[in-house]
C-alpha cells in the first residue's frame, strides 16, 4: 500500500520549513513591535486578554494543575494568570519558536514554576495545554499544507495534555485582502472539520465558544483517559 499524502518524510520536510517560516516572521515582529501584542500579531491587549478568558474556561482553577502554553510569545499570559488567578497554584511551561520571544519571556517573567524553552512542541505532559493565535497565521502555505500544519499541532496537543487542551482560530467569512505575493494571510475556518476532528481522531469531547464579539472561535478540547496519547493516529 502506498503511503497517504503528506505523511512520512515528505510530511516532515513541509512541517520543518513551516517552523521555520513561523519562527522568522514572529522573531521580526517581536523585533519591530517589542513585547507588546502587536509584537505577536494581535491589535491590543484588551483582545489578547478576551482570548486568555475564553482559552482558561477549560482549566479548573480550584486545585493546583500544570499547563503548556504552546506559541507563548514574550509570555503575556503569565501576569494574567497571576492577576485573575492569584490563588491557584499554576506549574506554568512557555513553548516557542522563537529565541527572541523567549528571551523577552525569561527576562520578564520567568521563576518558581515559571519556565520557557524554545522549541516545536512540548517536551511534557501537563494537565492542561493552550495555543493562542497560531493556527491563525498562514505564512505563505496552500491551505492545504497550512490544514497539515493544523492537524499536527492539534496531535501533539493532545499528546501532551493529560485532562484538554484550548485552541481559537479565525472564524471564515469575506476573503481578507491578499498581500503582495498574492496569499492570502489570514487562515480562516468553521468550527465544524476541527471539532470532527478532534472529536475522531484525537477522542476527545469538544466544547464551541464563539458568542465573545470577535470573529473568531475558541475549542475546548477535553480527553478521556481511556484514550492514551500513544494509542493517536498519526
Amino acid at each position: 500500500m502506498s503511503a497517504p499524502a503528506g505523511s512520512g518524510a515528505k510530511r516532515d520536510a513541509l512541517l520543518g520549513a513551516i517552523g521555520s517560516d513561523v519562527d522568522a516572521y514572529y522573531t521580526a515582529r517581536v523585533a519591530r513591535h517589542g513585547a507588546t501584542p502587536l509584537g505577536v500579531d494581535w491589535s491590543c491587549q484588551a483582545t489578547q486578554a478576551l482570548r486568555f478568558v475564553q482559552l482558561l474556561k477549560l482549566c479548573d482553577f480550584t486545585k493546583p494543575f500544570s499547563l503548556n502554553d504552546l506559541g507563548c510569545g514574550y509570555g503575556a499570559l503569565v501576569p494574567f494568570l497571576s492577576a485573575r488567578h492569584s490563588g491557584c497554584e499554576v506549574d506554568y511551561l512557555g513553548i516557542d519558536l522563537s529565541r527572541a520571544m523567549i528571551g523577552r519571556a525569561r527576562r520578564r517573567f520567568a521563576g518558581p514554576q515559571r519556565r520557557f524553552i524554545v522549541g516545536a512542541k512540548s517536551p511534557r505532559i501537563a494537565d492542561y495545554s493552550v495555543a493562542s493565535g497560531i493556527m491563525n497565521v498562514n505564512v505563505g502555505y496552500s491551505r492545504q499544507d497550512w490544514e497539515t500544519f493544523v492537524r499536527s499541532m492539534l496531535r501533539q496537543m493532545r499528546e501532551s495534555s493529560r485532562r484538554g487542551f484550548a485552541v481559537n482560530f479565525m472564524m471564515a467569512g469575506p476573503e481578507e485582502a491578499d498581500d503582495e505575493s498574492g496569499v492570502t494571510r489570514l487562515y480562516r475556518t468553521t468550527p465544524e472539520p476541527w471539532m470532527r476532528f478532534c472529536e475522531i481522531e484525537l477522542q476527545c469531547r469538544v466544547e464551541l465558544i464563539s458568542n465573545y464579539g470577535m470573529k473568531e472561535f475558541t475549542l475546548l478540547v477535553r480527553c478521556d483517559a481511556a484514550a492514551a496519547p500513544n494509542t493517536l493516529q498519526q
